[in-house]
Order: structure tokens, then C-alpha cells, then sequence
């Protein structure tokens, strides 16, 4: 028995999935953004320092990333005093709720699988 692989379909879906993968990780982003959960003061590490980091998509992978210097150390201490004046709900370790176990778990699984068979269409 012979196989006949069609490349060009193939390669055609892996730019759906990196294009609906790419997609996700804006979605999520977004998501994160809109629950206001990120300490805000000024807004800078937000609105400038956070970004979706598509290096790695062709590869399967993206990444969340916040710049700011005290990112790492809001994040990280959830037992600090965080301002809630602009984000009703900042605190520390502010993604937990988008991670397996959280509230959101199933946001990033199901968006992704919505997008792709969108692009599928």
C-alpha cells in the first residue's frame, strides 16, 4: 500500500494552525487584559510591557511576556498591597486563573480549537 502525501495541503494547514495559535495567544492577552487582573499604576507595564512573543510559532509555541523589571516581583507576591483603582482585581500571580487548575483553564484549549476551525472554513 502507497501513501500519497499532498505537501502543499499540509503545508497549508500548518500556517492555519501557526496562524490560529498566534491568534490564541492574542486572544489571551486580551482576555487577561479586560479581567483587569495585572497591577496597574500608570498603566505602562500593561499596556507597553506586555506582549505576545511569536519567535517560536512556526514551532508550535508562544509566550505571555511582560518586560517591566517588576513584573517578576508583583507577580510573585500575591501578599502585597496592590492598587485597584484601575484594575478592579490586580494582585499577585494574575495569570493562575488562565493555567490548568485555574477559573480559565479550558479559555486557551477552547480558543484555539474555535480559530482553527475557523481558518478551516
Amino acid at each position: 500500500m502507497a501513501f500519497k502525501f499532498y505537501k502543499a495541503k499540509i503545508k497549508e494547514f500548518d500556517k492555519d494552525i501557526q496562524g490560529a495559535l498566534e491568534q490564541t495567544g492574542e486572544a489571551l492577552h486580551t482576555e487577561v487584559v479586560n479581567a483587569g487582573v495585572i497591577p496597574f499604576d500608570v498603566g505602562t507595564m500593561q499596556n507597553d510591557d506586555t506582549f505576545i512573543d511569536y519567535s517560536n510559532s512556526s514551532k508550535g509555541s508562544i509566550s505571555l511576556i511582560t518586560t517591566s523589571p517588576q513584573a517578576r516581583r508583583l507577580y510573585y507576591h500575591p501578599e502585597y498591597d496592590f492598587q485597584t483603582i484601575n484594575n478592579s482585581s490586580a494582585g499577585g500571580k494574575w495569570l493562575e486563573p488562565w493555567m490548568k487548575g485555574g477559573q480559565y483553564e479550558n479559555f486557551v484549549p477552547d480558543a484555539f480549537a474555535e480559530l482553527l476551525r475557523r481558518r478551516l472554513k
